[in-house]
């Protein structure tokens, strides 16, 4: 059986950058799980006790409000590192 040919040239790997491990900053997660918990807990207090003077002169929109800033934590979620 006749011999494969070997190869002559070197193969070309590219030279090593530094990868730098991007952190996010403290805030963000904290901030994060308030906004989950405050949107939650909007939306449960409107439709527990729909009478509280803030929460009664919205009406619906306490529903965009809570959802908003589920929203917003799940937007922020996204730059969690």
């Amino acid at each position: 059986m006749p011999k494969s040919k070997t190869r002559k040239k070197a193969v070309y790997t590219p030279p090593q950058k530094a990868q730098t491990v991007k952190v996010s900053p403290r805030w963000l997660a904290p901030l994060m799980v308030a906004c989950w918990l405050i949107g939650v807990a909007w939306i449960a207090v409107y439709y527990i006790a729909p009478n509280v003077p803030g929460i009664a002169t919205l009406q619906y929109w306490n529903l965009a409000v809570g959802f908003g800033l589920i929203i917003l934590g799940v937007v922020l979620s996204t730059k969690w590192r």
